[in-house]
């Protein structure tokens, strides 16, 4: 099997894998049985099982992103549309988190949490790179303003992903991010 293919063998299996049973509860040994390679062919592409985590889900929100940017522009004024992007894209980060990972590991463990920021700085960087290469936003909006919109939102939406009990407190949380905080946020970047 090629590089390439084995890497994307891994992708796989992690995604199959996480989803179904979580990140805690899988392990490397796992992963490369479902990939149908020895493990110390994991650890010659990812030298550690939150390396591949991180892989998995940025590609997973890259995916996303791209496809939520790239609809319905045309359908919507700036404002409209600049937050729905906003509130899909926050969404998505939540639930792959929720699916991949779990919130409930990721409060209890130091070690969640600090990848939780490597993955909030990438996610950043990923969300800013795509909105200023969308011609519609990037034209019109400068780069300092995006980022604010954009930092802004995730550091709302992490913290109540933090803060949530349940799953219906975190859909409240949602609808409030959507009807009280978010226009204003897009309000603010426009100016």
């Amino acid at each position: 099997m090629d590089s390439d293919k084995t890497v994307l063998s891994i992708k796989k299996a992690a995604r199959d894998l996480f989803r179904r049973y979580g990140y805690n509860k899988t392990s490397v040994n796992e992963l490369a049985k479902q990939a149908n390679i020895a493990k110390a062919t994991f650890y010659k592409h990812f030298s550690s099982k939150e390396l591949i985590l991180h892989a998995v889900l940025m590609d997973y929100i890259r995916e996303n992103v791209e496809d939520i940017l790239n609809k319905n522009i045309n359908n919507a004024d700036l404002p409209t549309f600049l937050a729905n992007t906003i509130l899909r894209v926050s969404k998505v980060t939540y639930t792959v988190c929720n699916e991949f990972v779990g919130w409930g590991f990721i409060r209890e463990s130091a070690n969640a949490q600090e990848y939780l920021k490597i993955l909030s700085d990438d996610l950043e960087f990923l969300l800013l790179s795509s909105f200023i290469q969308n011609k519609t936003i990037g034209a019109t909006i400068p780069e300092e303003k995006l980022t604010f919109l954009i930092k802004t939102s995730k550091n709302i939406v992490f913290s109540f992903a933090f803060t949530a009990v349940s799953d219906a407190d975190v859909r409240k949380n949602f609808i409030s991010f959507q009807k009280e905080i978010l226009p204003y946020l897009v309000q603010a970047t426009l100016l």
